[in-house]
């Protein structure tokens, strides 16, 4: 039988979250926070919730616990290895494994002054809230992909498309900094206090840790409805009200994003149909315009309704990774993404989620997140964007920065 403890206390205070995170820390190898900071989205979002374990199982293993457990955890974007005849041969700038999922023991449910701790274990919570939150060091960020080549790479993905190789491929590029007394714990709560996102949480697997601030969900799955949210197409928030608005209105009227939008939820549709009942495939919303802390989002939402008898690894296989991260057709663009881009992209761009007990299941799509490795006191984070035939270099490369404003401001404490 679980035991439940009920420990009232301010958790949306960052100290407070700090010493319960840096609690589990010290007592598990693998936690994961995850948390939706009231941000309303299109068929509700992260739960408040943070699991801890110190149980990791592998891919095959999932079966055999699936419907019994929740499972929580990363799949890395080269998974796609495993499905697909392709490889991930450019360097690592954070070593990540491709599957990394873990059976937690404990569950604690955040709520408004209060905390819900349900355990297998018998813990001394004596402690718990003695810490102080740390602030960490500002580090020295490097980009690896310089302007001029970047130019180069859209120019050639352009001729890429001409040649009728791909209809668009999302090119990203790496930022990497190195600092052993960084606190990834401290960087996640930074990182929440100026970008709360929907799908946000804080993942830690043995020395590696993510700190996820997804705006994007990869796919869900209640009951056999399976719903995918593909994100394409990004533009600022105004300095008042009317430009907002503004804004938010020049990115709905956008041809180009509405193209490339377009051209994931085919994408997406075509992967769920090879799982899904006939006919149950449909666009639910095509084209919504939703606002972030920092940027307005275009989303899609598409669903399906599940063939009887399938499981995660099932779904997971005919549809990973996300079309958002890859381009259209799939494994073209996976190909030329190896081609192009200079560096793995490990955890980037893979998805991270937990699968529920009943089968249940919710992931999100890692961007705008950053992963470090605390042993080696290194880290990093990337960005991109979709490329068609019609995007300008100077446009894609403004669009790649500002999502990456929110990492850097973090990194940089330029706010």
């Amino acid at each position: 039988m679980l035991r439940k403890y009920r420990i009232a206390i301010p958790v949306e205070k960052k100290d407070c979250l700090f010493s319960v995170l840096s609690w589990l820390d010290i007592r598990f190898s693998y936690f994961a926070c995850f948390q939706h900071h009231e941000i309303a989205y299109p068929y509700g979002s992260f739960p408040q919730k943070i699991f801890a374990g110190n149980f990791a199982i592998g891919w095959e293993l999932l079966p055999e616990y699936e419907s019994k457990s929740e499972i929580i955890g990363v799949l890395a974007y080269d998974f796609k290895n495993q499905l697909e005849r392709l490889c991930s041969e450019n360097p690592s700038l954070v070593d990540c494994p491709e599957v990394a999922f873990f059976i937690p023991t404990l569950k604690i449910s955040l709520e408004q002054n209060a905390m819900l701790i349900e355990t297998e274990l018998n813990l001394d919570f004596k402690g718990l809230f003695d810490g102080s939150f740390f602030t960490n060091p500002k580090v020295d960020v490097i980009a690896h992909t310089d302007k001029t080549k970047y130019f180069e790479d859209i120019y050639a993905i352009r001729q890429h498309i001409e040649e009728g190789d791909m209809y668009e491929l999302n090119y990203c590029m790496s930022f990497s900094f190195a600092e052993t007394s960084w606190n990834p714990i401290s960087g996640y709560l930074d990182l929440m206090s100026i970008s709360p996102m929907p799908f946000s949480g804080l993942f830690k697997f043995e020395d590696n840790f993510l700190l996820a601030a997804s705006p994007e969900r990869f796919l869900k799955k209640e009951g056999l409805r399976l719903l995918a949210q593909p994100i394409k197409g990004t533009i600022k928030r105004g300095k008042d009200e009317l430009e907002d608005l503004a804004l938010s209105e020049k990115l709905l009227a956008s041809e180009k994003e509405r193209a490339e939008n377009l051209m994931i939820v085919d994408l997406m549709r075509n992967d769920l149909s090879k799982i899904s009942e006939t006919g149950s495939v449909m666009v639910m919303e095509l084209f919504g315009v939703y606002p972030f802390a920092k940027v307005h989002q275009m989303i899609s939402t598409v669903s399906s309704r599940l063939r009887e008898g399938l499981g995660f690894k099932e779904i997971i296989e005919a549809t990973f990774p996300m079309g958002s991260m890859t381009g259209a057709p799939k494994i073209k663009c996976m190909h030329l993404i190896e081609q192009y881009e200079n560096f793995k992209r490990g955890w980037f761009s893979g998805a991270f989620g937990m699968i529920h007990a009943d089968g249940d299941f919710d992931f999100n799509v890692v961007i705008r997140s950053i992963i470090f490795d605390r042993a080696m006191g290194k880290g990093y984070f990337a960005v991109g964007s979709a490329i068609t035939y019609d995007a300008d270099a100077a446009y894609e490369w403004e669009e790649c920065y500002l999502k990456a404003a929110a990492i850097l401001d973090v990194l940089e404490k330029r706010s």
